[in-house]
């Protein structure tokens, strides 16, 4: 796809115009789960016209009455915050590259810290959701490479740092991103991610590291000497170019935005900041489609 042919952005005008208020948002709600017109659960008419309540967040079945609540079983249940506010913190996270803080959110929305951080959680939650990589199978040519996150610790750098999260990612080339918190980067913990998510026989560009030697075993694995300061090289039997360096800007990108959005991640709450950033670099070019994706996954 060309640059100029890439969807846009939803703008901030955009954005207001197509949600003026709440009960734009709860339309759309309803319209993305269910239609307007969908079989009833409660009688079983196919195609059944379901009309808005006016007093209430539902909808009511023409044949009978029966009331459906769009919001029931998503992130907006037993939520006091008007639904336009949750609408558009998932717009502010959809359109971000670096992420959002709970901080900014609180200033953006003019809600308390303590929400806007409640809110923060369950939109990362959606993206994780909405990401669908738990069972991903990436075929093809992948690059693997680990990354330590956690500030600066004393000991050495990289691998021998003490006390970082270690996380694996799995970037399938022109295709999708995959990040796994891991305990450690053993060839006992990473054999069995790399037979689960990376289909047999597929390319796999790593760098020395010895925790990837089984890969010979079940994968066709090409690696560059870093240490040989061989950053990228191409292999002369299959005329792939071996390199891990899209997984590794990834790596960097997430780093510097943790750094400059939110100063430090805790290991608890690792897997959703991940979940964020993975489906933003898997979605980054979708346009408006991103915002209508994570509705879609509610």
């Amino acid at each position: 796809m060309e640059k100029n042919s890439l969807p846009r952005k939803l703008t901030i005008r955009e954005f207001f115009k197509r949600f003026p208020d709440d009960d734009e948002c709860l339309d759309h709600v309803m319209a993305v789960r269910f239609g307007h017109r969908h079989t009833c659960t409660a009688c079983g008419v196919v195609d059944a016209t379901h009309h808005r309540l006016t007093n209430r967040k539902a909808y009511e079945c023409a044949h009978c009455a029966h009331h459906l609540y769009p919001c029931a079983g998503t992130i907006f249940e037993d939520s006091r915050t008007p639904l336009q506010v949750w609408f558009y913190a998932i717009y502010l996270f959809a359109v971000s590259r670096n992420g959002v803080g709970a901080k900014e959110l609180e200033r953006a929305l003019g809600v308390t810290y303590k929400t806007a951080w409640r809110m923060a959680r369950q939109i990362r939650s959606l993206m994780e959701k909405a990401d669908g990589g738990a069972d991903a199978l990436l075929s093809g040519h992948i690059e693997a490479d680990e990354a330590y996150i956690g500030g600066h610790r004393k000991g050495k750098a990289g691998r021998g740092a003490a006390g970082k999260t270690v996380v694996l990612g799995l970037k399938q080339r022109d295709g999708q991103l995959l990040a796994k918190i891991i305990p450690n980067a053993s060839g006992e913990t990473l054999q069995p991610i790399f037979q689960k998510h990376v289909k047999r026989g597929s390319i796999v560009s790593t760098d020395q590291w010895r925790g990837y030697t089984l890969l010979k075993y079940t994968h066709n694995h090409l690696k560059v000497d870093h240490s040989a300061k061989e950053y990228a090289r191409r292999d002369e039997a299959s005329g792939e170019s071996i390199h891990v360096n899209t997984i590794e800007n990834f790596w960097g990108h997430f780093k510097a935005s943790v750094r400059g959005t939110h100063v430090h991640i805790s290991a608890k709450h690792m897997d959703k900041y991940l979940g964020e950033f993975t489906y933003r670099a898997n979605h980054f070019h979708l346009g408006n489609a991103m915002f209508d994706a994570l509705i879609s996954a509610l």
